[in-house]
């Protein structure tokens, strides 16, 4: 099982003052230890207040990588971009100086841009200094999504992304096109933060934590992950 750390907190603002705190000190370190820090980062509310903040942080951005942990296969000009959403909080102010490496590129499928965005995730610094993962109330992170069109490889294989085809439902809308990080490049980061919110949400963490088929709530690939070392972040 993986290394796991809850940290509870009693609100977002305290959840987003240790968030960010930690994340500063963790570029700071891989900057000063291997020359460049390498930050995976997810969409949601919940990280959004911190990448605003680091965003202000007169940190050596230029040494500093972005990248996406996972992407609907859209336009970066759509309103559910994740890529769009980390341009308007993290990459303002001194972070838009900062090497941003993202997962839509101009193949028509996800499947066909695998190859282009496999290249571009090999090139960066491993282990990742900190990959932030949210989780869904069908037990995904990432879009490691259940029962999805590629889960198998996304799971088991030893690529870094991969394509997959979510079932469509209400937690994936309409947009079931996706690129992601593999279990495999989750695995390959020096810690994992994973936020939570919501009373709803802790029940669905404990309940991929308790155990159970990964097919089902693909979280506890990551929970059960002998070398992951886990920081869960969950305010009400």
């Amino acid at each position: 099982m993986a290394t796991i750390i809850e940290k509870f907190f009693d609100s977002k603002e305290a959840l987003t003052a240790e968030l960010s705190a930690t994340l500063e000190q963790s570029l700071r370190d891989g900057i000063s230890n291997d020359g460049r820090a390498v930050l995976m980062v997810s969409g949601g509310s919940s990280p959004a207040a911190a990448y605003k903040h680091l965003s202000t942080l007169d940190l050596n951005w230029q040494h500093v990588d972005v990248a996406m942990v996972d992407e609907r296969w859209v336009d970066a000009s759509h309103e559910k971009s994740n890529e769009a959403f980390i341009n308007s909080t993290l990459l303002q102010n001194y972070g838009a100086v900062a090497n941003f490496v993202t997962m839509k590129n101009s193949a028509e499928t996800a499947q066909q841009g695998t190859a282009v965005c496999e290249a571009a995730y090999a090139a960066l610094k491993r282990p990742y200094d900190v990959t932030i993962l949210g989780m869904g109330p069908d037990g995904h992170t990432a879009s490691l999504f259940p029962h999805a069109e590629g889960l198998e490889i996304g799971l088991n294989s030893d690529q870094l992304v991969c394509a997959i085809n979510a079932i469509e439902s209400d937690v994936t809308g309409s947009i079931t096109e996706r690129m992601t990080l593999t279990l495999n490049a989750i695995a390959q980061s020096k810690v994992v933060k994973l936020l939570i919110s919501g009373d709803e949400k802790l029940a669905v963490y404990k309940q991929a934590k308790a155990g159970g088929d990964v097919n089902d709530m693909p979280l506890r690939a990551v929970l059960n992950h002998p070398s992951i070392n886990i920081e869960v972040y969950w305010a009400p």
